[in-house]
């Protein structure tokens, strides 16, 4: 089968209208640090990524903590108690409103697989699942809306979460502690191939998760 120049046009172009709205997105939830509200911004960022929003609330903690180090911890703390008020919403997402708004945020991520195997694992895995989603790249509301709707242990999903979350904003307010401006720096100017080494890890966490359990 051939493809024309117009075709492929079309394709570089759809491609490259993709990066640059992922950057203005990060370019837009960056700027907030700039602002009197940057604190307020983050909790509220780091409330909406556990449920619905895509940018995860980890770009605008550093950029605040660059801006005064020694508030690195308080940031961290801030992000970690709203991320996981936000998994609560997700949960609840999950346990009353899946036909209102729950398939529309899964499909969104495209991601009805990875919940199917997760509604039927997660009373069994309830823990280990919220922990891994807490942590690492993927896409914490997925597993916050799925956890509801299998009507998961609510007290075990909240103890993940809890450690989930801190565990992982904690680690960027140390790292942000510890060497400052040099993060920022690293992801100005890397912020491509940090894109394309994050969906690496959300595959691949997508599939520890589908195999491992």
């Amino acid at each position: 089968m051939s493809i024309n120049a117009t075709e492929i046009d079309t394709r570089v172009g759809q491609k490259v209208q993709k990066k640059t709205f992922v950057r203005k997105l990060y370019d837009w939830v960056l700027h907030w640090a700039e602002t009197p509200y940057g604190s307020l911004a983050l909790i509220i960022l780091a409330f909406a990524e556990s449920s619905f929003f895509p940018v995860p609330p980890d770009v605008l903690l550093i950029a605040l903590a660059i801006s005064i180090p020694k508030r690195s911890y308080y940031y961290a703390f801030i992000c970690s108690m709203a991320s996981i008020v936000g998994g609560m919403l997700g949960y609840y997402i999950g346990m009353a409103l899946m036909d209102i708004v729950g398939w529309k945020i899964i499909d969104f991520y495209n991601a009805r697989a990875i919940f199917t195997q997760l509604f039927a694992t997660f009373n069994e895995y309830n823990f280990w699942a919220v922990l891994i989603a807490a942590i690492t790249p993927i896409p914490y509301k997925v597993f916050t809306i799925s956890a509801g709707a299998a009507n998961a242990n609510f007290g075990i999903f909240l103890l993940a979460s809890i450690i989930g979350r801190s565990i992982r904003f904690f680690a960027v307010g140390t790292l942000i502690y510890l060497f400052g401006e040099r993060i920022k720096n690293f992801i100005d100017k890397y912020f491509n191939w940090l894109s394309i080494i994050f969906m690496v890890l959300l595959v691949g966490g997508f599939l520890i998760i589908k195999y491992a359990f």
